[in-house]
């Protein structure tokens, strides 16, 4: 239902006046004046009245539709919650709990864009114009994906108002319809032994557990798990390909953590593109790292070797490696390959596995749970208003994510995490308008950005490097952490190296980043690349 617009009090105003007011009136005398302005007056307020109530009546639907998307949301959360502890191996099951995961997103998407709406004004602490953002980016085949850049309030509010009664209706019949399908996934889930893990809170089951992978985990398991007949002494490749810092690793080690693939497999080596002595896998136990080694655990000895590659591979480099390791591996083994180039996919003997960033609604699910941790969202809407804008910022980084979460879950302060949306909104068009690219993409590229901070300081802030070392000493960890130097805490020149996050799940890498603070920028080279060679 569309909210009343000036325009129809105009007509209604115009309609009552013209059917009300007999035309001796309006052609007598002026001392008819006090009656026909006593007759408007109360024509007036009669069509005022009519107009606010058509509205409050549209608001209260507008609330209906909202209390059933929130109970919709619960019984597919409680669903997807259920499936998520299963091991589901039926691939149409997958596909179906994708779907359910997608339109769950999607709808708390929805849901909170009008909750925290209302806040938006109160969070900015403006009285009528701010610069911002759009809320979110969606599909492109939606009038939601328009883009806004720097605009007044009350003519965004307008613009986003317009299409979102229609975007409610949508949404809560595609979700309600969903729910309408799903008996049957209900039913089979049943039969799908649950996996064992110990209860946690929303924020550390997130924190310890790897989001919204379950399909390709259980892609990748259903290439280990399968023992096609062995073809020649050939080995099955999977290839699995997507840009830096997007979860390669953390989703292969995972995988690898499964009992069913220690079960499976003797030996699990992973290897770096450093690791491989020129095409040679002829010593599996004198190069790269034993993730995993049970010779009683299978018979026929099989093994799993994962390498992990900063680019791509030659064909007469793999040639050779393949051979190697068909030479020395048993023909149940299996090689995994992972790689930023598109171009290992021809390496493979299964299709290869393409891994993406989250979509915008997954990523504001996942940043919602980092930044307020225990917290329910719905006791700061002015905190979760500026959150849903901060998201659009990051480019949907899993390291910006949990960088800029972990540095607002300390301070629940509205002033604060205004001064942080601030700082990433002028970051971001700083890059755009010098590089024509968001400063992560620039990152993805091993590009140096100028970083933003919080200090009231002219000094120029350069973030070099960001690279993950595996689980060091706590003894050869950095003091100083990237919130450090983001919220003005640390202001010292020179070049230094800080802790941007340290992860809790396989294979619990610690991100770090290289500083490099001065009065100017004149030895500073934006554009050069890293000088760490190797860059997974």
């Amino acid at each position: 239902m569309t909210q009343p617009g000036p325009q129809v009090g105009l007509s209604l105003f115009s309609s009552l006046v013209d059917s009300s007011i007999p035309p001796a009136i309006l052609q007598g005398p002026s001392k008819m004046e006090p009656l026909l302005s006593a007759i408007v007056g109360d024509l007036v307020s009669r069509a005022l009245s009519m107009v606010t109530q058509r509205y409050l009546q549209s608001k209260g639907a507008e609330e209906e539709k909202l209390q059933r998307l929130r109970a919709v949301l619960l019984r597919i959360d409680a669903t997807v919650e259920e499936a998520e502890g299963r091991h589901i191996t039926n691939q149409a099951m997958l596909q179906q709990l994708q779907m359910l995961r997608r339109g769950m997103y999607r709808g708390y998407y929805t849901l909170d864009t009008f909750r925290y709406r209302a806040h938006r004004d109160e969070a900015y602490g403006e009285a009528s114009t701010r610069r911002s953002l759009a809320l979110s980016r969606f599909s492109p085949s939606s009038s939601r994906r328009t883009f806004f850049s720097v605009c007044d309030a009350p003519s965004r509010d307008l613009v986003l108002d317009a299409g979102s009664c229609s975007n409610l209706d949508k949404m809560l019949s595609s979700l309600e319809r969903m729910i309408g399908d799903m008996q049957e996934f209900v039913m089979f889930l049943a039969s799908y032994p649950r996996i064992s893990r110990q209860p946690y809170s929303a924020y550390l089951f997130h924190d310890q557990v790897m989001f919204g992978r379950q399909m390709e985990k259980e892609t990748i398991l259903s290439f280990l798990l399968c023992r096609e007949a062995a073809r020649n002494g050939s080995l099955g490749v999977l290839p699995i390909i997507g840009p830096a810092r997007v979860g390669k690793s953390t989703l292969v080690e995972h995988v690898c953590h499964d009992e069913r693939v220690r079960r499976r497999f003797s030996l699990i080596v992973f290897f770096s593109g450093n690791d491989l002595n020129g095409g040679n896998l002829a010593t599996l136990k004198g190069s790269g790292v034993i993730k995993h080694q049970n010779l009683a655990s299978s018979p026929r000895g099989d093994s799993l070797a994962v390498i992990e590659l900063a680019g791509d591979m030659d064909e007469e480099t793999w040639r050779g490696l393949y051979t190697s390791a068909a030479n020395h591996l048993t023909p149940g083994s299996k090689i995994i390959l992972t790689s930023r180039s598109e171009k290992i996919a021809s390496l493979g003997t299964a299709q290869s596995l393409v891994l993406k960033f989250l979509s915008q609604e997954a990523y504001w699910y996942f940043f919602k749970t980092a930044a307020f941790g225990s917290t329910d969202p719905g006791e700061h809407p002015n905190l979760a208003a500026l959150g849903m804008e901060i998201v659009v910022h990051m480019n949907r980084s899993f390291v910006a994510a949990n960088t800029v979460a972990s540095l607002l879950r300390t301070n629940l302060d509205t002033r604060f995490w205004r001064r942080v949306l601030r700082c990433l909104r002028d970051f971001a068009s700083k890059h755009l308008s010098m590089f024509g690219e968001h400063p992560t993409n620039l990152l993805q590229k091993d590009q140096p950005v100028y970083m933003w901070t919080m200090a009231k300081t002219s000094n120029v802030v350069v973030m070099r490097d960001i690279y993950h070392e595996p689980s060091p000493q706590i003894s050869e960890v950095p003091r100083i952490t990237a919130q450090d130097v983001l919220s003005g805490r640390v202001t010292s020149e020179g070049a230094f190296q800080a802790v941007a996050w340290r992860s809790r799940i396989p294979p619990c890498y610690t991100y770090l980043v290289s500083f490099v603070v001065s009065r100017t920028d004149e030895h500073v080279v934006l554009g050069k690349k890293r000088s760490r060679q190797e860059r997974i």
